[in-house]
């Protein structure tokens, strides 16, 4: 009877925590939707997706993926950086963003507003994928205790959204509350078909042919009649007002200091020349900054390094592209157009385009040196500054580096320029440490070293998250089937499917 009391007390509150929306009260700084859907009986589903698109930027400035791919480090603080027990949980994204978008969806408001809330809900749920492996999705936000479904099946699901989504939108309906793209669905779809791009080429070690699943969601994506991103003007960004609502990377430095530009980091962009560097990171007068900070330091250490080198050593972004009022790419030109590269390199899009691999990727560097403000750059082919750059030693197709080990060949192999195409992807998604621990757990580049430091058993970087103490005491039974799935169980160095 009690194991009967306990197993309905359990029930209610995971109820509780997969169905409760959070409320709309802090939109006010984004829009004119000042409304809270809680006092009503009938949501307003344009602060609902307000409130939602509110939180986007937060799964692009992600610490702890960004201290794992040594994008950062950590200046006073360093127990995550030596790789102490990551475990967390992401019922509150259930319970907030994705529930407040499934409230959308329920309130059946017309096609376009249903299509970017399944957007949104995609990148989510990716996001938590990546991060944690399989998760509640098929039965999550319906009202009862969610099973756990294989990140193959997420993946999947996740695709088949997206292109339904862009299919969905129509040119009757509107989209109100949106602070993204206001109301754009040519950019929404646009949107939509990168990301798609985006996550079909993460599952390249699954599905590595060119005639298989991955390499078909990608061309089915990339030669969708809606497009896709292909300059900043139409990146997946979010602009912060300022006031309530600030930039997260304006947020981290408020008051507090405790995360860095990494030296593994900087050295890289040293050793390839890298214009970016200068917007990467900036001192404590506003200037930019080159001086990284020594990563996976013991404590007593990082404190005097800091002491030391105080007004100096790079925070996470220069002054000018950290203000409150900031944009964050969530989804860039230049990330898209590094994936079509690989994509390209791969033989995905043949007989697509007669756009080769290396036009590509320097369209790449190009965007991103422009989205930076580090050169000009003009069309797809690496004009002015970026066009030095993709022709420097450890850029260009062929040449070697220190950094993916390339061979100096006259012929470049297929695996070599898949090498070099993975860094530039590793340079252009900083400072996003979502991507970018994703992007090098999936490539293994570049070659970076764990922390001599580290605590962990294995003393290697975390390869994914564990499951928060919440999943273990409201779903037992879920996350029971989550860690099954895992080599060794609901550890940090067991890896996520789609890096098997």
């Amino acid at each position: 009877m009690t194991k009967k009391l306990i197993n309905i007390r359990n029930a209610a509150a995971a109820l509780l925590l997969f169905a409760a929306s959070t409320g709309c009260d802090k939109i006010k700084d984004f829009g004119t939707t000042n409304v809270n859907p809680a006092a009503t009986t009938t949501p307003i589903v344009g602060a609902l997706l307000t409130n939602a698109e509110a939180g986007m930027g937060g799964f692009a400035a992600n610490t702890l993926g960004g201290l794992y791919c040594q994008y950062f480090s950590e200046t006073q603080y360093t127990d995550a950086s030596l790789y102490s027990s990551n475990q967390a949980n992401f019922a509150g994204t259930y319970s907030g963003t994705l529930y407040d978008l499934q409230n959308i969806i329920l309130q059946n408001p017309g096609n376009n507003m249903i299509a970017v809330s399944r957007i949104l809900k995609a990148y989510i749920y990716s996001s938590i994928t990546d991060r944690w492996n399989d998760i509640p999705y098929s039965q999550s936000l319906q009202g009862f205790v969610p099973g756990y479904d294989k990140q193959v099946d997420i993946y999947k699901g996740l695709l088949k959204e997206l292109k339904e989504s862009v299919a969905q939108f129509d040119g009757a309906s509107s989209i109100s509350g949106d602070i993204i793209f206001s109301g754009d669905a040519a950019k929404w779809k646009k949107t939509a078909n990168s990301l798609r791009m985006i996550l079909a080429l993460r599952l390249s070690k699954k599905y590595p042919g060119a005639a298989d699943y991955a390499a078909t969601e990608f061309k089915d994506a990339f030669g969708n009649a809606s497009g896709h991103i292909t300059s900043n003007a139409d990146n997946f960004s979010l602009v912060y007002p300022g006031g309530t609502f600030k930039n997260p990377w304006f947020a981290t430095y408020d008051g507090r200091k405790d995360y860095a530009e990494s030296k593994t980091f900087t050295d890289l962009t040293a050793g390839l020349g890298d214009a970016r560097a200068n917007a990467f990171g900036g001192n404590s007068a506003a200037a930019s900054s080159t001086q990284g900070f020594p990563y996976g330091l013991l404590r007593s250490d990082a404190v005097s390094f800091e002491g030391t080198n105080s007004n100096s050593w790079a925070r996470i972004l220069k002054a000018s592209f950290r203000a409150e009022t900031s944009p964050v790419a969530i989804i860039s030109a230049s990330q898209v157009a590094l994936a079509k590269a690989e994509a390209a390199e791969r033989g995905w899009l043949a007989p697509l385009t007669t756009t080769d691999a290396e036009a590509f990727y320097k369209a790449g560097i190009d965007l991103s040196f422009e989205q930076w403000g580090a050169g000009s750059a003009s069309g797809y082919y690496g004009v002015g500054a970026a066009a030095n750059y993709t022709t420097g030693a450890g850029v260009a197709v062929i040449g070697t580096n220190s950094y993916n080990s390339i061979p100096a060949t006259s012929s470049a192999t297929t695996a070599s320029k898949l090498d070099r195409i993975a860094l530039q992807r590793y340079v252009a998604t900083y400072p996003d440490g979502t991507q970018g621990w994703a992007e090098w757990r999936r490539s293994g580049i570049p070659n970076v070293k764990p922390t001599a430091f580290a605590t962990n058993s294995s003393k290697q970087i975390p390869l994914r998250m564990v499951y928060g103490q919440s999943e273990y005491s409201l779903n037992p039974a879920g996350v029971a089937q989550g860690a099954a799935s895992l080599t060794g169980g609901d550890i940090m160095d067991a890896k996520v499917w789609w890096q098997q």
